[in-house]
């Protein structure tokens, strides 16, 4: 047994192409994450969001230094972040969720997606207050077994190895099961909006898609990696993916940013910027849906800008972004879907299909087949029928 002084000079320095990657994607993923947190006031989905990018940073900056063999200065932080990487799956998942749901995890409906990454913290409490010998023989066995091992004490217990020895395969299910769980969730979504071809196109469900397809590639690499290399041999190539990520998130975020809009700049938004709130979609789903304003006649973006006291290009705006359609095909979908209900309402089989149309504030008949079509594909009479076709 050599002593710990005397292995950890042995241990070789290496800066490389594939560390310089790995350092980018850490250093990218670090600065998103301050952004987001700083951003994060009084909403859930972007606290989210930033705690996922917080734990992709920690576990790839563990995996940078014990690459490049930098950890040999902190050899008592090395495996410090394995229950991190537990809980990429469930944050992911939280922010698709807080994406599609347009409302966070309640702690009472999500404790238990935390039960693995506790379960696991507290499994390998006597590793993290182990002496440093074993921390560092953790380190060689993984990435220079040729190098031999410090002693240790003879009356250290290993009995957290049990837990330790199966870590990838706790990783893989961890995935695998958000990767499910997080693909349900973008597929509810495409059925809801089945018969609404425009929301389809929405940012945010083709974020939370492309998420739920990122997490289901790393699942996959994960599984190639760990099959292929034994201990955490192959993990430079994970980091390497990571960072390829951060840089496609930073891309999505700043090209979504006003400051690349024509319009960012425009006479017509000036006014935006004396705002002293910006109301979010949900907080504009709120009163349209409270206060049945979808079903007045006189409903009009300047209408409902003035009764937000907020400029109506901010509505329009918000309403683009997250649910994909104009002002107008949002409206006339409300309207839509209250009238499919009313359709096939035993309380309202006095009224004729114009009838219903009136009631949930179309104008006229023509502009409510013209938007019942748009929305659901059929006319009316036809719905009415392929619910009720003896009618």
């Amino acid at each position: 047994m050599e002593t710990i002084h005397d292995l950890i000079e042995q241990i070789p320095i290496r800066h490389n192409f594939t560390s310089t990657i790995m350092l980018l994607g850490v250093a990218q993923n670090l600065f998103l994450s301050i952004v987001l947190f700083e951003k994060s006031k009084n909403n859930r989905l972007l606290l989210y969001f930033a705690f996922l990018l917080l734990f992709g940073t920690l576990v790839f900056l563990d995996t940078y230094l014990c690459y490049t063999g930098l950890i040999k200065h902190l050899p008592e932080w090395n495996d410090s972040s394995e229950v991190f990487v537990l809980l990429i799956g469930p944050f992911l998942y939280f922010t698709i969720y807080a994406f599609l749901k347009r409302k966070p995890i309640s702690i009472h409906k999500g404790w238990w997606h935390l039960i693995l990454p506790l379960g696991y913290l507290l499994s390998q409490i006597p590793f993290y207050i182990a002496p440093v010998s074993v921390k560092l023989n953790a380190y060689l066995g993984a990435y220079y077994s040729n190098l031999g091992t410090a002693s240790v004490p003879e009356t250290f217990n290993y009995s957290y190895h049990h837990i330790k020895d199966i870590f990838d395969w706790l990783i893989l299910f961890s995935l695998l099961l958000y990767t499910l769980l997080s693909l349900k969730l973008v597929k509810e979504e495409r059925y809801r909006n089945d018969t609404d071809k425009a929301k389809l196109k929405s940012a945010k469900y083709i974020f939370t898609r492309n998420s739920a397809i990122i997490l289901c590639t790393f699942f996959f690499l994960l599984f190639v990696v760990f099959y292929i290399y034994d201990d955490d041999g192959g993990d430079h190539f994970i980091a390497i993916f990571q960072t390829f990520v951060a840089f496609a998130t930073t891309h999505i975020i700043i090209s979504k940013s006003k400051f690349f809009e024509k319009s960012w700049a425009a006479d017509k938004y000036e006014t935006l910027g004396s705002s002293q709130h910006e109301l979010t979609f949900h907080e504009i789903e709120t009163f349209v849906n409270d206060n049945d304003y979808f079903i007045k006649k006189e409903a009009s973006l300047k209408d409902l800008a003035n009764q937000l006291k907020i400029h109506p290009n901010q509505i329009s705006k918000t309403i683009n972004s997250d649910f994909g359609a104009n002002f107008s095909h949002y409206i006339n979908s409300k309207r839509v879907n209250l009238a499919k209900k009313r359709l096939i309402d035993p309380h309202f089989s006095h009224l004729t299909i114009e009838a219903i149309g009136d009631t949930v504030g179309f104008k006229s008949k023509s502009s409510f087949y013209n938007a019942f079509k748009k929305v659901s594909n059929i006319s009316p009479s036809q719905f009415v029928k392929s619910i009720s076709p003896k009618l």
